[in-house]
């Protein structure tokens, strides 16, 4: 049995971004190990959502783990930094927030775990953090650097196929009613050139979605990723992308697990 460590900056961006490969990789029996920097603290809630008294990255740390036990993970770490929020907003200065954090020190605590599960492989985020996020941003500095601590082989660096966006906007338009206008769509993810693992993920779109549905206080039915027609949410979110240093040019893989031992 091979073990995946999963590393990612808020609650909810395991199952969007890389939800399918988890669940592959646990069907195959594979360990799968999700580490989360930050609860989320900083996420938006509609009014009245959260229990008297209930702060938000309480609610967000139990829909994590409801996520993790769709999507077949056993094991679920928490870094315990706090959310940035949005980048050039005041919380990304905030005493404890994971923007702020010494990489090393950080590093060094993820490594702790990597070298407790001897991971196979990690996944983090691609150096823009797919979108310009400060938390993710700060997955890819922290993750490579624990993986280079750690003596982690494989390290692959999630992202969204640009490409893939610019084309998909017409099919999603004729299979989508209400498809949003998302600012800065023109800079998710990276070229498709420089991508060098596609994994299909079709086959885990029920646990996916599942697991996305899970994170309710951020993922509302109405939300784009639950709403939208299933030819449009495979089309969207049925293959998983990648960037591994070392391959290519070109997508080389399809399976981040592949040749290790269930």
């Amino acid at each position: 049995m091979a073990t995946l460590v999963t590393f990612h900056a808020h609650p909810d961006d395991e199952s969007i971004g890389v939800g399918g490969v988890m669940r592959k990789a646990a069907d195959e029996g594979h360990r799968v190990v999700l580490v989360v920097a930050t609860r989320g603290e900083n996420g938006e809630v509609p009014d009245d959502f959260l229990a008297n008294g209930e702060q938000l990255w309480e609610r967000r740390v139990v829909e994590t783990q409801a996520a993790a036990d769709i999507l077949g993970v056993q094991r679920v770490e928490f870094l315990g930094y706090i959310d940035s929020g949005m980048m050039g907003t005041p919380t990304n200065d905030a005493p404890g927030s994971f923007w702020t954090a010494p990489v090393e020190a950080a590093a060094e605590k993820l490594a702790t775990i990597l070298r407790e599960e001897n991971a196979d492989v990690l996944t983090v985020y691609d150096d823009n953090g797919g979108y310009g996020h400060p938390d993710h941003i700060q997955v890819h500095r922290v993750g490579t650097r624990a993986a280079e601590l750690a003596g982690t082989p494989r390290v692959y660096q999630n992202t969204m196929n640009r490409d893939q966006i610019l084309r998909g906007r017409v099919f999603m338009a004729e299979n989508t009613d209400d498809m949003p206008d998302i600012e800065g769509q023109d800079n998710f993810g990276k070229p498709e050139e420089v991508i060098t693992a596609a994994v299909d993920v079709t086959k885990y779109l029920d646990a996916k979605r599942a697991a996305m549905r899970a994170h309710a206080s951020q993922i509302s039915e109405s939300s784009f990723f639950l709403a939208m027609p299933d030819e449009a949410f495979a089309y969207g979110f049925g293959t998983e992308w990648f960037i591994r240093a070392g391959q290519g040019p070109g997508i080389t893989e399809t399976d981040l697990m592949a040749g290790l031992p269930t």
